[in-house]
């Protein structure tokens, strides 16, 4: 398929580390039979890395040839979907392919467990928590998409099918959608526990 052929909808799906991004991702394609595009899977496999960031412990992406191949994927993919996982996503995928762009949102109180539970060390776990907090991936998102392609979907205290089911809402379009809906910082504050979440 051509990247002018209207039938393919390729969706990003981004957020904070520990959101949900991967449950959520696989569940979809699974209900969609979609294709699935793991970024971090991908840049290992194929050695789309530049090197490593010490301080962070993660991989630095060629954000260049990651582009390329993911245009290459998509072009000779013969399925309707594609389901992009990666917090980064939005930097890799070539703009005129991209239909939807799901940024996930997660209660950073929430978050924080699942970070813990992840082994997160405190460095990484507090500047993580920032991103949420300060709306980053959703501002990410903003600076490349116009806003009507943008889903800014609130999964915290919900199953990952229940997420699910509200994505496929939306690309059905049976629900709308709108960027704004989380407030973090706010919500924080008037609960008195900025202080303890944000430390950056």
């Amino acid at each position: 398929m051509s990247r002018r052929d209207p039938a393919k909808r390729v969706v990003l799906i981004t957020g904070t580390p520990c959101v949900g991004k991967t449950s959520l991702s696989r569940l979809l394609v699974s209900r969609l039979d979609a294709l699935y595009i793991d970024l971090t899977e991908l840049a290992t496999r194929e050695k789309l890395v530049l090197g490593k960031d010490k301080k962070r412990g993660s991989m630095i992406v060629d954000e260049r040839r990651m582009k390329q191949r993911i245009q290459k994927i998509v072009e000779g993919c013969s399925k309707e979907h594609v389901i992009v996982d990666g917090h980064y996503a939005v930097h890799v995928v070539p703009e005129e392919y991209v239909a939807h762009v799901f940024v996930l949102r997660r209660n950073p109180v929430e978050l924080k467990g699942l970070m813990e539970q992840r082994g997160f060390s405190e460095p990484k776990l507090w500047e993580n928590l920032a991103s949420e907090i300060l709306d980053v991936c959703l501002v990410d998102a903003l600076g490349v998409y116009e806003e009507k392609r943008i889903c800014e979907l609130d999964v915290s205290g919900k199953t990952v099918e229940a997420s699910v089911n509200e994505v496929l809402e939306v690309l059905n379009g049976g629900k709308k959608f709108y960027v704004g809906s989380v407030d973090w910082l706010g919500k924080l504050e008037n609960e008195g526990l900025l202080d303890d979440y944000l430390r950056i």
